[in-house]
């Protein structure tokens, strides 16, 4: 379970919410502005809180008054920010293995397990320039999974996908989850992008208006 209850003050802005998400993936949708992302990057330790506790499956990841603020590569968490960021100059392969070990007697394996978990087999030697936009969104998925975080955040993840492709990413990201079994928190600012979530978090003006829980079949 993750649980959240931060304040983060902005100018002309402050975030402050409360919520516990323990379905498999859940979402924070709301409108841009309302304090999504904010959040997302408080959970993965790029952003500080003023106030307030995160804790995942009972690990304290950050909590101001005792002074915890784990860093980021200690947390267990993987982001997937909303253009992907992928390196340019490397291939799939090198960006699905980038955060790896090199030292990791399996890491070429693990990568390529990965890719072919992701359905990316027979690319991995393209660059990011040279794939699709759904392709380019399961290399950051690829990426992030490959190493084994307890939960996966992700900033708008459909957004930068076209209209035609963008249902069917949903229906994968959803098979995806059932075949690796990890947990998710994803941002947007669109309902039809609910589709693969179990629980979701309704944002507006930094505060959490409302929540449901609905099951996807």
């Amino acid at each position: 379970m993750l649980e959240i209850q931060i304040v983060k003050r902005l100018a002309g802005f402050t975030l402050d919410v409360a919520f516990s998400a323990d379905a498999p993936i859940a979402a924070l949708l709301g409108p841009s502005g309302s304090g999504k992302t904010l959040t997302l990057r408080s959970v993965a330790g790029a952003l500080r809180p003023d106030a307030g506790r995160i804790a995942l499956d009972g690990e304290v990841l950050f909590d101001r008054v005792r002074g915890v603020d784990l860093p980021p590569q200690q947390r267990g968490v993987g982001y997937v920010p909303q253009e992907y960021a992928l390196f340019p100059h490397l291939d799939v392969a090198g960006n699905v293995g980038f955060g790896l070990n090199e030292r990791r007697a399996d890491s070429r394996r693990h990568v390529t397990n990965m890719i072919e978990v992701v359905g990316l087999t027979g690319l991995e030697h393209r660059r990011p320039d040279e794939l699709s936009g759904g392709q380019r969104q399961r290399v950051a998925l690829a990426r992030a999974l490959v190493l084994e975080p307890r939960i996966l955040l992700l900033d708008e993840p459909f957004a930068a996908l076209d209209g035609t492709i963008r249902s069917a990413v949903r229906e994968q990201m959803r098979d995806l989850q059932r075949s690796l079994g990890f947990r998710a928190l994803l941002v947007t600012h669109d309902p039809a992008d609910l589709a693969p979530t179990d629980q979701v978090f309704v944002y507006e003006d930094g505060r959490v208006l409302d929540r449901s829980l609905s099951e996807t079949t």
